[in-house]
């Protein structure tokens, strides 16, 4: 494994750590409340048996300051919007962005570029629900205040043609489940267009870039190019990554060698691993909600589904009871006619056989009559 400490001196010992985190009753109690997983972390990164993780908030911020350092974001912008881009002005972060949305990012930088378009870059630790809704509702609120502020500046001057395009970059350290259904993919820039070939220009343009996809692509394979170099940057952790990383691109170094150096001052390095913690436990919860929120959505939907087709049910099952009606009616109406058609034979029966025992009488009467003409006629002779 590469000794990080040949490329980096100012970086300290276990063992050094250790006795400036005792020497503060302070340091030593926060250092006891994290886990032994967080604690082995914290003494990792610090001691170079792992790097630092950059997309700290800590560190994001101070080693790509666009204040102190602007060439670092102006290149890492250009390469990934494929334009030069120069940062003319930092922006304060004091959106309006509710307090619970503004949390849910770890690190939220907003730069004025040269040509008067605003990017933000935010770094977000987890991948939270609806990435497109939220980027969608963080890109109309930073246009809105590109508009509020170029209006107020312009006043009767002001024009429409003054608004200039708004960029939403995020770094997802742990992507959404969205991305994962793109594994070779780790860019995805995305804006708004017509179905036509109208020349309409829409100002909202967003990168997402994934992170753990990235380096989950990378493993073990060379660095292509400054943007991979970049984002390498952003998530290598082991000595032979960073190693590999500065011996191809030195500019690089120096960055390393700030994050060390923030290393050594042992208060400021711990309430910045702490931070991070809170905002990992906040943004855990937040993700835990999405998550039910997400889940009740799919029960109410998935009981209203229910609903409907208990009403479905219903209305064949009244169908069927009224099939069923007009069926034992007409069994009724078909008895009642059999009913009918038999007592009508019956009759004629009966009809039949009291003309049958008429003609016999009249036939007996027919007889006994001839038989009292031939005694008569015998009696006469």
């Amino acid at each position: 494994m590469a000794d990080l400490k040949q490329y980096f001196p100012m970086i300290q010992e276990r063992k050094e750590v250790l006795e400036k985190i005792r020497e503060s009753r302070r340091l030593l109690t926060m250092f006891y409340s994290w886990t032994e997983e967080q604690q082995e972390e914290f003494l990792d990164f610090c001691t170079g048996v792992k790097g630092p993780r950059m997309l700290y908030d800590g560190f994001f911020k101070e080693v790509m300051n666009p204040e102190s350092a602007p060439e670092r974001l102006n290149e890492f912008l250009s390469l990934i919007l494929g334009t030069p881009v120069k940062i003319h002005a930092v922006l304060p972060n004091d959106s309006t962005r509710l307090a619970d949305e503004s949390s849910l990012l770890i690190t939220d930088i907003v730069v004025e570029l040269k040509d008067g378009s605003l990017a933000n870059v935010e770094v977000q630790k987890l991948g939270y629900k609806f990435p497109g809704e939220r980027s969608a509702c963080y890109s109309a609120d930073l246009l809105l205040r590109q508009y509020k502020r170029v209006r107020s500046k312009k006043r009767k001057k002001f024009s429409y043609r003054d608004i200039k395009s708004v960029y939403n970059i995020v770094l997802f350290e742990s992507s959404p489940e969205e991305f994962h259904e793109f594994p070779d993919v780790y860019i995805h820039r995305s804006e708004q267009k017509s179905d036509t070939r109208i020349k309409v220009e829409l100002l909202q343009k967003y990168v997402f870039i994934p992170i753990d996809i990235f380096k989950k692509r990378q493993h073990n394979k060379d660095i292509t190019g400054k943007l991979d170099a970049w984002l390498m940057f952003f998530c290598g952790e082991k000595p032979e990554e960073i190693v590999r990383l500065i011996e191809a691109y030195p500019q690089f170094k120096p960055m390393y060698e700030e994050a060390y150096e923030m290393c050594r001052n042992m208060e400021d390095i711990m309430g910045l691993f702490s931070k991070e913690l809170r905002e990992l436990d906040r943004n855990t919860v937040q993700l835990m909600i999405d998550e039910m929120q997400e889940e009740l959505e799919q029960k109410r939907a998935e009981l209203e589904k229910r609903k409907e087709e208990i009403k479905k049910q219903e209305k064949e099952a009244e169908r069927q009871k009224e099939e069923i009606k007009k069926q034992k009616e007409e069994a009724e109406r078909r008895k009642m006619e059999a009913e009918q058609q038999r007592n009508a034979a019956e009759a004629e029966k009966l009809r039949a056989d009291r003309l049958e025992e008429s003609e016999r009488e009249k036939s007996e009467q027919l007889e006994q009559a001839l038989r009292r003409i031939a005694e008569l006629e015998k009696r006469k002779v």
